[in-house]
């Protein structure tokens, strides 16, 4: 079953990720790799610009770790493009989020890139006992909640 590419509409948020020299590989092409790299950046940008980086020194604190990740390339891109990265939320549980990124080339429509993450909410001090996603948090998340598809 052939799944359709995204479209800039089908995000909520978007922030400009420039491409860098050495996100190339020996093809000329942005290497797979770095579409990790943009995906982290653009879900750590939006949590920044609302004041929900984790601070691990806050006794009582919760952090985030990725416990999934997935990337789907359709076309190339470029240095030294500036991707526009869409950003939306597919589903808040109790204690994880799934965020989905799609990667869009300067003047395109359709993604170039697309993927998910998933944050799943864990105490800072032991990173391994998961606790419920902050009220702040699911605030903010709140405008670039999606439907599921279907």
């Amino acid at each position: 079953m052939s799944k359709s590419i995204p479209r800039r509409a089908e995000y909520r948020h978007f922030q400009d990720i420039p491409t860098r020299w050495g996100d190339q590989d020996s093809y000329g092409h942005i290497n797979n790799a770095a579409y990790y790299f943009y995906f982290d950046t653009l879900v750590a940008l939006f949590l920044a610009g609302r004041g929900l980086q984790p601070t691990p020194a806050d006794p009582g604190s919760s952090t985030a770790v990725v416990v999934e990740t997935m990337c789907r390339f359709h076309s190339p891109a470029h240095f030294p493009d500036v991707l526009a990265g869409g950003l939306r939320v597919a589903h808040v549980g109790r204690s994880s989020v799934r965020y989905e990124i799609g990667l869009f080339r300067p003047g395109e429509d359709l993604a170039c890139a697309e993927g998910h993450f998933i944050h799943v909410q864990v105490d800072a001090a032991t990173q391994r006992q998961t606790v419920p996603v902050p009220p702040a948090l699911r605030e903010a998340l709140a405008p670039l909640l999606v439907s599921p598809p279907g």
